[in-house]
């Protein structure tokens, strides 16, 4: 995806203001090796634009003075209370570089599973998004977790997906191998009424 950029003479919280009076968002862009730039952008344009998923999770084409440069979204400042964008920060990508960047979750078949089919059970995505490592050429716009395969009362986990070639999970830290989707058994679901012990006949009247 592009999006157009124009570079930012001004600064501070005043014309930080005016700008967006004037329907423009003041943003950033940083790293490699050249100094950060100040850039503005049309609000109408991004404010489209970062509703699109696409755009928060793939390498993008920042249009400038007529040159083209990769980068990655990395954050986004919105009113508190108005559809409003108020500042964006892009980071420059370098192909030989790797980055770490978070990618949305697909989940997929899970109503097809034996944990809804049989169970009866309803699938709780325990994470919406994936923190990954990779080079810009490899970076998937989002990871297919086919939970096809789920039983009731199983959780399913980050080694049970096939991660895209080049893309590795960027724990730090924490667990390696964190759950994705569990499906509780349900209460009063199938195979209840088989577990259920008999109810002691009545006595019968003299």
């Amino acid at each position: 995806m592009k999006f157009n950029a124009t570079l930012r003479s001004v600064q501070g919280t005043s014309a930080s203001r005016r700008l967006r009076r004037a329907g423009r968002v003041p943003a950033i862009v940083y790293g490699g090796k050249a100094q950060p730039l100040n850039i503005e952008l049309d609000h109408n344009e991004i404010y489209h634009a970062l509703r699109k998923e696409e755009f928060h999770a793939s390498i993008l084409g920042m249009e400038l003075e007529g040159k083209t440069e990769q980068v990655l979204l990395r954050s986004v400042q919105w009113h508190p209370y108005k559809q409003q964008v108020l500042h964006v920060d892009f980071q420059r990508v370098d192909a030989t570089h790797a980055i770490t960047t978070k990618v949305p979750l697909h989940f997929i078949n899970g109503e097809n599973s034996p944990a809804v089919k049989v169970g009866k059970s309803i699938i709780s995505h325990l994470l919406t998004e994936l923190e990954i490592s990779c080079l810009p050429a490899d970076l998937p716009a989002s990871i297919t977790v086919d939970l096809g395969t789920l039983e009731a009362g199983a959780t399913f986990h980050l080694d049970q997906v096939s991660l895209p070639k080049g893309v590795t999970f960027a724990a730090h830290g924490g667990d390696g191998n964190p759950a994705l989707a569990t499906a509780p058994v349900k209460a009063g679901g199938a195979g209840d009424d088989e577990a259920a012990p008999e109810a002691p006949a009545a006595p019968e009247a003299e």
